[in-house]
């Protein structure tokens, strides 16, 4: 996992020139371009995106939404407002943990995970699946089962046993990074 941390941080210097903004503007792009790939907005229009942001990032986000008419869940520790959102969805996106989460699920997510598991609707996960340990997968058997993964920078050692969909959201690499820093594990 270390690695990963390098190509970020090589990917904020002078190697990549990118600004933690452009790289977040990018890997949204990513989960929207495999999203629309995969589930057509004919079919699935109504997207429900879990996400467990800073409060500058959920403030940005809100804002954006609001602007455009993006209906939108506020923050709660009840489930009652997720199950009720639930059941006018289509598909999930779920971006909940990042790759660096590590420890016990904690509230809300330990009661959200079960509701999006048990909807039976299907589920794109960013960067590594919610509930996953990202080196050994999903070893306390209480993380989400998406349909869909969207690897951002580089497939992480937790997918291995991944089954699903797969997609990389990492084109923007220059090639002066030097990917040493991942091991290739998955031939």
């Amino acid at each position: 996992m270390a690695g990963l941390f390098q190509i970020d941080e090589e990917l904020m210097g002078t190697a990549g020139a990118f600004s933690l903004d452009q790289l977040m503007e990018l890997a949204g792009l990513a989960c929207a371009q495999a999203l629309a790939k995969v589930y057509k907005k004919d079919k699935y229009p109504r997207v429900l995106a879990e996400m467990d942001w800073l409060p500058l990032d959920i403030w940005r986000l809100q804002t954006q939404c609001d602007n455009m008419k993006i209906t939108t869940l506020s923050p709660s520790l009840d489930a009652a407002s997720l199950r009720t959102a639930l059941n006018s969805t289509d598909v999930i996106l779920d971006a909940i943990f990042g790759f660096s989460f590590k420890g016990p699920i904690r509230a809300p997510f330990d009661a959200a995970l079960p509701l999006l598991t048990q909807s039976g609707l299907p589920i794109v996960s960013v960067d590594i699946p919610s509930g996953w340990d990202v080196e050994a997968g999903n070893v306390e058997g209480v993380g989400l089962n998406p349909d869909v993964l969207v690897s951002l920078t580089a497939p992480k050692e937790g997918v291995r046993d991944f089954r699903g969909r797969h997609f990389l959201g990492g084109r923007f690499i220059p090639k002066c990074v030097p990917l040493i820093f991942i091991e290739v594990r998955f031939k």
